[in-house]
Order: C-alpha cells, then structure tokens, then sequence
C-alpha cells in the first residue's frame, strides 16, 4: 500500500477511535482549570487553547477556569513587593489583591482573544460577574492570610447563560463577599466548585505532574485510573503529599457531588486534553464515581 495511503487511514483510524467519545459527550458540560507551565509557555498556552475550542465545535460545553499565580508573583516583584504564601496560598494585602485581579483580567482576556482567532465566541468573566462565586475569609494554617477567599456560594446562572448562547465562558478566580469585598480564590477550589454547581461531566486539571504515581520515585507505578475511595485511601496513607494533596483532595470532593470524572494531566504535554478524552487509553490519571469502577472507557 502506498505510504501516503497508510499516513491518511491512520488518521481515519484516529477519527473512528474519538467518533463514540464525540457521540458520548455531546453537549455534556466539561470544565478545565487551567494554570501552571503550560500557561507560561506560549506554544504550549495555543495547543491548549485548540484542544478546547476543538471540544467545543465537536458538541462539548467547555468552561475554562484558570489562575494566574507565576504572572502574579511577577507583577508583584515590579513594584516592589515579596510574594509569600502560608499552607500553599498566597498572602493577600490589598495592594496584592488589586495585582492579582489586573493580572487575572488581563490573563483572560488574553485567552479570550486565542479562542476568538480560532472561530470561535469567548467572553472572560471573573467569579464577581453575576454574582457567580460568593466567598468568605479563609484562613491558612490558623493565619488571616488577607484577601484569600473560601467559596461558600456559586451561582451558576450566569454560565448557564453564556453556554446556552453559544459562547466559551472563561473564568477567573476572584470573588465577592458578603460586604461585596474582594477576594482571591485557590483556582483548583474555584474549578471545582463551578464544576459541581453546574454538575460537570468532566473536570479536567492541567498540571506539571503527568498524574498520580503508587510511588512518585517508581515511573513504573503511574496509576491511569482509580475511585474516589481508592484516592482518599492514598491520601490517608500519607501517599500524597506537597501541592498534590489539596488536589487530589478536591478532585475526590467534586466526584462525589455530582462531577461524573475527574482527569488530572499534564499541561506540558501538547493536546493531552484530546489524548486524554478521545483515546480508550488516554494520558493521565482518571478519579470515577465508586460505582463506575468496572467502566472501561474514558
């Protein structure tokens, strides 16, 4: 057979392999925060941006959280100030706060823009719009850390909207309180949060780990797909540790009020969203529902 002929079916194979993931999740909500290096890197911030305007012509409801924390840091060294963090979160005086919300604007608004290059209708809200995230003052470690917010309410009438008017919603993670004061919010526990309130199919972290490990030192023990009860044993095992533990920790929350799966993968990895959704094997770690153990696909 002739070799282009091959390179060609390959592709259809390919095709063929998505066609039952397309037909699955059709106008199923998914929601990715997104962060970490693969938002630092520009080539890496397009494939991202494809994969998920991909998702969206093909029939998926995409919502796309993300933060802004190396952006931040940088901005707060311009003018001046030392970025610290107690238990992982960011110390937030109000000058810090008003960085951290310009940066966050700007940081969708960008994504905005390559979503819109693409052909596709972005609007760039932050948790203040509509009300949508309701916070209080969340204390790290037992220390008034400042402006960091704990999500107390979401709101969700505001994507419901945009989703249904065919645009890409894209959220930052800033918030309100009672007194309508501003906060940061954690963006993990801003994804998660918005992925139960609007009963997510599929809530996908982009991350610099390429999943969960048995033993992070033992390549070999890469673990493709576990339970809710599977994860909490790990992390009651003292096998999870560092940054990994808060997130693993909202990945079994948000399964087991109401979100279907839970992907953690590696944003380094050009389109492993796509990798990860339209092969039966996928390319990071899966977190089901107790009760899909037996499931065998993605």
């Amino acid at each position: 057979m002739d070799k282009d002929i091959k390179e060609v079916l390959k592709k259809a194979e390919v095709l063929i392999e998505a066609l039952p993931y397309i037909q699955k999740f059709n106008r199923k909500i998914i929601v990715v925060k997104y962060g970490g290096s693969a938002m630092s890197n520009e080539e890496l911030q397009k494939n991202v941006i494809k994969d998920v305007t991909l998702l969206k012509l093909v029939g998926f409801k995409p919502i796309i959280v993300h933060g802004g924390g190396k952006e931040i840091s940088r901005w707060v060294g311009k003018v001046g100030k030392e970025a610290k963090f107690v238990g992982g979160l960011r110390v937030t005086d109000a000058e810090t706060m008003e960085i951290a919300e310009m940066v966050l604007g700007r940081v969708g608004k960008q994504l905005v823009t390559m979503v819109q290059e693409l052909g596709v209708k972005a609007v760039g809200i932050s948790g203040k719009d509509g009300g949508l995230l309701q916070v209080e003052k969340k204390l790290s470690e037992g220390q008034d850390i400042g402006f960091v917010g704990e999500i107390t309410q979401v709101n969700p009438k505001i994507l419901y909207d945009l989703l249904e008017k065919d645009f890409l919603p894209i959220v930052s993670s800033v918030g309100l309180d009672e007194e309508f004061a501003t906060y940061n919010i954690n963006a993990d526990d801003a994804a998660c949060a918005i992925a139960r309130a609007v009963g997510a199919d599929k809530l996908v972290f982009l991350t610099d780990i390429e999943g969960l490990y048995g033993d992070i030192n033992d390549k070999s023990s890469f673990i493709p797909r576990l339970t809710a009860s599977e994860a909490d044993a790990m992390i009651e095992g003292g096998m999870i540790g560092g940054g990994m533990l808060p997130k693993l920790s909202n990945c079994t929350s948000a399964v087991k009020n109401g979100v279907n799966k839970v992907h953690i993968l590696d944003g380094r990895i050009p389109h492993c969203l796509l990798l990860e959704i339209f092969t039966n094997e996928g390319v990071g770690t899966m977190i089901l529902r107790d009760e899909d153990k037996g499931e065998v696909n993605r």
